[in-house]
């Protein structure tokens, strides 16, 4: 079984805004595989599929950002999933807009869901794909950045950056991750 996990937060009011990408890659996915996240469980919304084969959940955190390891531990311990069979989707503020860094371990750079992630899975090594959003204008609080929505002029970038998460995603059901890295860092 593969899993992936878009960080977010839950809400209209979050729908569109940076810190969301991860579930907007998510979105992306159960559009193209045909699947469902709509049931709850694990403090998140989950939805289970078959893709060319392979055993898949989809997961949103209901959370909130900063609590996403929660929800994260209590669906690996439900379903007694494999922390090497899970991709972890996210926003990075020193990636640029419209690229996407995919590495299997590191710290939480500042990251609050991250932070949560490695607190409640005891460890810095899980498979993750950073999706940028770029740093904000000098004085602007970040918090605000990351809860702000995209403006106009960055709209293709992120289209183009979701479709490349989620196509580094499906090929990373069937190749190793480490493979999936050489193809998709750039």
């Amino acid at each position: 079984m593969k899993w992936i996990v878009g960080l977010g937060n839950p809400g209209p009011a979050y729908k569109d805004t940076r810190h969301n990408v991860g579930f907007m890659v998510v979105d992306e996915l159960a559009k193209r595989w045909g699947i469902s996240v709509t049931t709850s469980k694990c403090k998140a919304l989950i939805g289970e599929g078959n893709v060319g084969g392979v055993k898949v959940v989809l997961i949103k955190p209901m959370t909130y950002m900063n609590l996403s390891g929660e929800s994260v531990r209590a669906f690996m311990d439900y379903f007694k999933a494999e922390l090497e069979d899970g991709i972890v989707v996210y926003d990075d503020l020193d990636t640029e807009i419209g690229k996407l860094r995919l590495r299997y371990q590191g710290s939480a750079g500042g990251h609050n869901g991250i932070k949560s992630l490695i607190q409640h899975l005891n460890t810095q090594t899980f498979n993750r794909i950073r999706m940028g959003i770029s740093r904000p204008e000098p004085g602007m609080v970040i918090s605000d950045y990351v809860l702000s929505t995209f403006p106009k002029k960055d709209r293709d970038k992120l289209a183009e950056m979701i479709e490349k998460a989620a196509d580094a995603v499906e090929f990373g059901l069937k190749s190793p991750f480490e493979q999936t890295m050489a193809k998709f860092n750039h």
